[in-house]
């Protein structure tokens, strides 16, 4: 006798098996097909007859009927790691998640833009702009000059790209079929990838968005610079860099709903082996950092958990095409983007509005704002000097600009630790010219070599 959650299914991403042609195709997308179909929610396979529950997943027929026939249950609708994960995060666990979301919230809230060390934080929700996130990225090297680089790729803005809003990352496209496991985000210095993904958790955090994830780890690739040399197991991974995970025990990070970002691929120190057949499978088993890494990206160690990675384009092809499900770009701001920025930025109407004139009327600032830490470079000099003494006319170019930043910069360091206010930035001493004109020559003569 056939049990309600027996139901005869046809769902179009499972086909009754490929031909040649259909496998050659396949190979071609992403070296296996296998990654963009949904798996079973037991045993992390292709599904057999697959199953479709209450719960929305797809289950191996065999699966489902092996489990409940030990179990001594049958006539379920639902899968049995639902089941088994809804048993496990309630009470103690649930306490310690909601614990884990108040840690993160603290981390997440406040940033510090630029390089600034002056120590001084604001509010992300306050100053963060919607970024111009694309699917796929651009495979040319670029060598121009950077205005005339962002311009290129400003332009090459068509109807062919297909954006995507930061809390979506995940999210299937309606008109494509798959499972997106992992997330491999591009994006030049500068760009926003950091302030991405820390409004990604921020939002997680305050119960806005993904609630159905019911774990976000937030790891950084500097941080885990720093334990490289040391033997740890993903359990205890998560002890080291959030404390208030502690008590998740194996069994409980297994069934969690699981989002691991590592962020800033490019700083990393690790040695990131793909071809190695060291397996790491179990989440208390020890190995180095480098082999914990390596395994999850592939998906030996903790199948069912979700993965976003953040490089710059250089450091990006550490990881194979095999292990990535979706491929995004962060391109910056747009027009409208920028200037919402300032507008957000500042209270002051008449401030903010000054400032995006001017910068429209210089053609290599506003190209170069459509990258967010410029657009905070650009703010820092501008305000300084509509809100001082200044004297002589407003940067036009890139090079008076980063002269303005950087003596805008050095004085404030000098007043922190002077107790007279000095001269302003914009009076320019001997020291001054003498420092700019050696930062100059340097530059030159790398530029040259």
């Amino acid at each position: 006798m056939k049990s309600d959650w027996s139901k005869e299914v046809n769902p179009p991403e499972f086909s009754p098996g490929p031909g040649p042609s259909d496998t050659k195709r396949r190979k071609r997308s992403h070296g296996s097909e296998e990654r963009k179909l949904s798996r079973c929610a037991w045993c992390q396979d292709i599904p057999k007859d697959p199953v479709s529950t209450s719960c929305g997943h797809w289950i191996c027929r065999q699966c489902l009927t092996s489990y409940w026939d030990q179990s001594g249950s049958s006539g379920q609708s639902s899968c049995p790691q639902c089941v088994k994960r809804s048993r496990i995060t309630g009470g103690g666990l649930h306490e310690v998640l909601d614990e884990h979301k108040i840690s993160l919230r603290s981390r997440c809230e406040h940033v510090t833009e630029g390089t600034d060390g002056t120590g001084s934080e604001t509010l992300l929700n306050r100053i963060y702009t919607e970024l111009y996130i694309t699917e796929g990225h651009s495979e040319e090297v670029n060598t121009q000059h950077e205005v005339r680089q962002l311009e290129t790729t400003s332009k090459k803005k068509t109807l062919q790209d297909t954006p995507i809003k930061c809390h979506q990352i995940f999210k299937a496209f309606p008109d494509r079929q798959g499972h997106i496991r992992a997330v491999l985000t591009r994006g030049v210095a500068g760009v926003g990838k950091t302030f991405s993904v820390q409004k990604f958790t921020l939002d997680w955090a305050e119960g806005l968005e993904n609630q159905d994830v019911s774990l976000l780890v937030l790891l950084s690739f500097r941080e885990l610079n720093l334990i490289r040399h040391e033997q740890h197991s993903l359990l205890t991974l998560l002890h080291v860099f959030h404390p208030t995970l502690q008590k998740v025990t194996a069994e409980e990070l297994d069934v969690c709903k699981a989002l691991f970002i590592f962020d800033g691929l490019d700083e990393s120190r690790l040695s990131l082996d793909f071809s190695s057949r060291e397996v790491v499978s179990d989440v208390t088993q020890k190995s180095s950092v480098s082999v914990l890494v390596t395994n999850f990206i592939q998906g030996n160690l903790l199948p069912s958990a979700f993965v976003w990675i953040t490089s710059r384009p250089a450091a990006a092809n550490q990881i194979p095409p095999t292990c990535v499900d979706r491929v995004t770009e962060v391109r910056g701001f747009t027009d409208t983007q920028k200037y919402e920025y300032f507008r957000r930025r500042y209270g002051d109407e008449e401030l903010s509005s000054r400032i995006i004139s001017h910068i429209k009327a210089s053609r290599s600032l506003h190209i170069m704002c459509q990258v967010p830490v410029f657009c905070w470079i650009t703010a820092t000099v501008l305000e300084h000097m509509l809100t001082t003494e200044q004297r002589g006319e407003l940067p036009k170019t890139l090079t008076d600009l980063y002269s303005h930043f950087l003596l805008v910069q050095t004085k404030r360091k000098k007043h922190k630790y002077s107790e007279g206010h000095g001269t302003s930035p914009q009076e320019l001493t001997e020291a001054d010219r003498d420092i700019l004109l050696k930062l100059g020559s340097l530059a030159f003569k790398h530029l040259e070599t």
